[in-house]
């Protein structure tokens, strides 16, 4: 039985093998991160045997009752994982997002004895009952939610893009395959979502040489990169500095101060369009390169930041520079966004009476 386990699911144990590799040789992620993609691995690897177990047990005519279990077991298991990828992928997902996936298991395991999902007739084959599709709901459901906060998250980037559809496809499979290939596609969900797994954080990592460790915005690099490139189509530069950064470190402690600054990136990347592209260059200073973008679009731009600001306990200052006909080079653009941030600021420390602080 071990030898026909190992034959099947082969590629992946090797991929496990090299997910786990990869993840201890990766210094710089956060360990709460870490532990949530190796409690990942071992569920998908553990459910792998159960699938394999229960198929085994099918095709020998063995322990219908045991075969039950599992099908209740592989059914329950299913979702969960998909809220385990959510849960390791987005790091500000909180543990009630398995609050769905218990209540799908308990009515799985309802089903044992009263064959509401599925049960098992007299000639020992699968019958579904009227709750039979709840599975394939239930992951769609999280697989919608998970490749939601994928792109909510990114910096609509094709760099980021392609690896979350690479994702997607893999994961929208799982609602589509089964109904193709019938209940053979468990046989390979588990190896589906290893492969899909780390080729995204393969590509995760080759992403972070370019992006600011706290904030997950693109960093002074990746904007100096993108400057460069195709620099006429770049019709408007938007500057954004913090209000009160220093106050709030000197305060509440730097921990604080990452909090907002955090709080902020996420603001501009909600508000942030597809040819708006935010970085950090560095402390409270933030840039929106944007391209082929009318300046209506700009304006609205500061309005919405303004807005979802607002709505945090921090603020910023904010100032942009427009070019037309794109012949002002990216210096000057910068210069002329800065000094209306500068002048924003001042507005905003006359208007509060608040000492404004002296940076360093």
């Amino acid at each position: 039985m071990i030898k026909e386990y190992l034959l099947e699911n082969w590629a992946l144990l090797l991929v496990a093998i090299a997910f786990v590799i990869l993840l201890k040789t990766t210094v710089f992620l956060e360990r709460r991160k870490t532990t949530r993609l190796y409690a990942l691995i071992i569920s998908v690897v553990l459910l792998s045997i159960v699938v394999y177990e229960e198929f085994w047990l099918d095709a020998q005519d063995l322990l219908p009752d045991i075969r039950v279990i599992l099908m209740a077991i592989r059914y329950s298991a299913t979702p969960f994982i998909t809220a385990m990828v959510l849960y390791a992928l987005i790091t500000e997902q909180k543990w009630f997002v398995f609050v769905p996936a218990a209540v799908f298991a308990v009515i799985n395991f309802i089903s044992i004895p009263t064959g509401i999902v599925f049960s098992i007739d007299e000639n020992d084959k699968l019958v579904r009952g009227p709750l039979g599709y709840l599975p394939y709901i239930a992951v769609g459901l999280y697989s919608v939610a998970l490749i939601f906060m994928l792109f909510k998250n990114c910096n609509k980037r094709a760099s980021e893009i392609v690896p979350i559809i690479f994702m997607s496809f893999s994961f929208l499979s799982g609602m589509v395959l089964p109904f193709i290939i019938g209940k053979d596609y468990s046989r390979i969900f588990c190896t589906t979502i290893m492969v899909a797994l780390f080729v995204y954080y393969v590509f995760a990592i080759f992403q972070l040489t370019s992006k600011d460790a706290l904030t997950g915005l693109l960093n002074r690099q990746a904007y100096k990169a993108s400057v460069r490139e195709n620099a006429r189509t770049i019709t408007a530069i938007v500057s954004i500095d913090m209000n009160g950064l220093k106050v709030v470190n000197d305060k509440y402690g730097h921990a604080a101060g990452d909090e907002a600054l955090i709080t902020l990136a996420h603001c501009f990347l909600h508000v942030c369009k597809g040819r708006q592209t935010v970085f950090r260059l560095g402390g409270d200073e933030f840039v929106i390169v944007c391209r082929r973008s009318k300046e209506e679009e700009i304006k609205k731009l500061t309005e919405n930041i303004r807005s979802t600001v607002s709505q945090t306990k921090y603020s910023c200052s904010i100032g942009y520079s427009y070019s037309s006909d794109g012949q002002k080079t990216i210096e000057e653009m910068l210069k002329e966004s800065d000094e209306m941030m500068y002048a924003d600021k001042d507005e905003y420390y006359k208007k509060t009476g608040l000492k404004r602080p002296v940076k360093a």
